[in-house]
């Protein structure tokens, strides 16, 4: 899919792109409508309809993956349920065979999550992903989301990379296109985020299921 000799650093989204994305939907859209309803004395679907609308108020900005924004915002304590929940944090499957293949094949990987510092810190916490990365940063150190450009900049910057030798790995589409716009010489998109959920459709991109897709190409390369 790739010309590997063109592609010096594999940056890598987190949820959904190395980790199953099924603990923060589950997390989002199950756990805080529920703790709202009981703490609001509202049913379930008055609080899930909210949630939904305060959501996409902030969609895109840096406030959406903002854990004491939304913290300040419900006034719940979003670490301490975050908590509760980690026996669901999982790595997707195929995630560790691709990073080590990666090493394998001299690419430096680093982690481009919008992820808040303290989910962050939590997910290194409950997985192995950190022993599969080179370097990681969250688009709150910038002060700008995937979405902007201005966090690009930020981030071939500090890394002193060249975009054009860069593949990025996400399963968002708009921020595919904010990195292909910002100068990613590659873009690839995760068709299954949510191992509970069915197939994405990407429409301007490559998407895969299985990283395990890439490693025949990576192994001859190395």
């Amino acid at each position: 899919m790739f010309p590997w000799n063109e592609i010096d650093t594999v940056l890598l989204d987190m949820d959904g792109t190395l980790l199953d994305l099924h603990f923060d939907n589950h997390f989002w859209l199950q756990i805080i409508p529920h703790e709202l309803s009981q703490e609001r004395d509202i049913s379930v679907k008055e609080a899930s309809e909210w949630v939904e609308q305060c959501y996409a108020n902030v969609e895109g900005t840096l406030n959406w993956y903002c854990l004491d924004y939304w913290q300040q915002q419900m006034g719940l304590d979003i670490m301490a349920l975050h908590r509760k929940l980690v026996e669901r944090i999982q790595l997707r499957q195929d995630s560790m065979p691709f990073l080590d293949a990666l090493k394998r094949a001299n690419k430096s990987r680093i982690l481009v999550t919008n992820a808040h510092p303290k989910n962050l810190a939590l997910k290194l916490e409950h997985t192995d992903l950190s022993l599969g990365l080179d370097h990681m940063i969250s688009s709150h150190e910038t002060g700008y989301p995937k979405e902007h450009p201005l966090f690009w900049q930020h981030l071939f910057l500090q890394y002193k990379l060249d975009p054009s030798r860069c593949l990025f790995i996400d399963d968002n589409e708009a921020i595919l296109q904010a990195a292909r716009l910002a100068g990613v010489g590659y873009q690839l998109g995760i068709a299954n985020p949510d191992s509970q959920k069915p197939n994405k459709i990407f429409d301007d991109f490559p998407a895969i299921e299985d990283y395990h897709h890439l490693l025949d190409e990576l192994i001859k390369s190395s």
